[in-house]
């Protein structure tokens, strides 16, 4: 334990689940937090009094859960889309998008952001527009986050491009200037493409290049439906993955939404480079596509790692049922109903969370000289009783309503309903008065 002053917080008879590699799960757990770091993990109490004590009487301490593919500022269209054909909700996703402004972007990222820390959520990856916005509410909140601009780039290749003058380019160089290593790394700044199929190779090469010089990671959403792989197939005689690798866009980390209809020697290709796959299984389904073959990325060698998507794909932001939704997915695919084990779901909103992140150092497990990021989940409900093994409690029975505190770097983000870093009442009337005014007024 460092040093001899009394600890800052002790989380007092907890069950922890540690995720280490040994995936420990210690009982009556005693876990010692100081200055933003857990200092000890004890079957006893310290001898010396903390300053806090947060009694973990019938809880489960977990390390905080990483949602690696999210839109956090579509959370002011949830349900506004709903049961329309993928065309249908693609048309009006954009007839809204052209009304947003930074202004209703920041107040649905804080949204968001606040039903993430509800969740247990300590980190976030968000691939959309306005980064600025969205790190000011990552910054006000005091969650993680690895942020990245949706480029795009609707024009023929043989056009000219700039990186030093294109608009977007420009975006990404200021937003990385400005916020990226912020609060010594709790943001990052991703570089980032919607697709294959809405950009050329002329914007990948450049952002490529950026992102080697600055050390930048990369997220896209690659090969989620079949007509996006059929097409780039029918284009380039490629498939979407064996394009961008040959274009170098998996020469830096990569975080890669779907990864569905890849072909086995496309998720050979980035396995070898270590791509993350982001399983988002509930907003496939609740698209109606199929999701990603974890079983199948795994074995190629990839990282796979769990998502939501938007509140506007998925509903939700809460990471238990994406762990749920993927174990069942999987099972359902393999006909095996011992595909995928809950200890590989947490796994997956976990520590290869922390992997696609560039924070597998920092957090992810519960582990003496890691950042304290954890949720406390709730075991008393009449659902998670009896507990035989918790592990399975947590995939199969727990939700995220059953959070009761949620923390990053030892800060309190989120306890019984109280946000201390997020005025949620301020938030809702910026949503009501401004945002959705500015969104829905020509809606009938």
């Amino acid at each position: 334990m460092k040093g001899s002053n009394p600890l800052d917080i002790l989380i007092s008879n907890v069950t922890a689940v540690t995720m280490n590699p040994q995936m420990d799960v210690i009982f009556g757990a005693y876990i010692g937090i100081e200055d933003g770091k857990i200092v000890s993990i004890e079957k006893k109490p310290p001898a010396q009094a903390p300053k806090t004590i947060v009694d973990g009487t019938g809880m489960v301490a977990i390390p905080g859960l990483i949602n690696c593919h999210t839109h956090l500022a579509t959370s002011v269209l949830r349900g506004s889309l709903d049961d329309l054909s993928n065309t249908q909700a693609l048309q009006g996703l954009l007839q809204k998008e052209a009304k947003m402004d930074s202004r209703c972007a920041k107040a649905a990222a804080l949204l968001s952001i606040a039903e993430c820390l509800r969740f247990g959520v300590t980190s976030v990856s968000d691939l959309y527009y306005y980064p600025n916005a969205t790190a000011e509410a990552a910054a006000q909140s005091g969650i993680k986050a690895n942020l990245s601009l949706s480029s795009y780039r609707f024009i023929d290749a043989s056009e000219d491009f700039d990186f030093d003058t294109d608009e977007q380019c420009r975006e990404l160089v200021r937003v990385t200037e400005k916020w990226n290593g912020y609060d010594s790394g709790r943001i990052r700044i991703d570089a980032g493409i919607y697709a294959e199929y809405t950009s050329n190779y002329k914007l990948w090469e450049g952002l490529v290049g950026y992102a080697v010089e600055q050390g930048l990671g990369m997220q896209l959403h690659l090969a989620q439906t079949r007509e996006e792989a059929d097409s780039c197939l029918d284009r380039t005689g490629m498939g979407p993955g064996e394009l961008l690798y040959c274009h170098g866009l998996f020469n830096v980390p990569a975080v890669a939404a779907g990864c569905t209809y890849l072909s086995d020697d496309e998720r050979k290709l980035l396995g070898k480079k270590k791509v993350t796959a982001v399983a988002t299984p509930l907003a496939s389904c609740k698209s109606g596509l199929a999701s990603t073959p974890i079983a199948q990325c795994l074995k190629s060698g990839m990282n796979v790692a769990l998502g939501t998507g938007g509140a506007i794909e998925s509903g939700n932001l809460d990471m238990f049922e994406a762990m749920r939704w993927a174990a069942m997915d999987a099972r359902r695919l393999g006909e095996d109903p011992s595909a995928l084990p809950s200890a590989a779901a947490l796994m997956m909103a976990t520590v290869t969370g922390a992997r696609a992140q560039g924070r597998a150092g920092e957090c992810g497990m519960l582990q003496v000289g890691m950042d304290a990021d954890l949720a406390l989940v709730d075991f008393s409900a009449p659902h998670l009783i009896p507990c035989h093994n918790v592990l399975n409690g947590l995939v199969w029975s727990a939700k995220g309503g059953d959070v009761a505190m949620t923390m990053v770097r030892g800060r309190i983000l989120y306890r019984n309903g109280q946000f201390p870093t997020i005025d949620l009442n301020e938030v809702v009337r910026e949503l009501t008065e401004y945002a959705i005014p500015r969104l829905f007024e020509d809606a009938k």
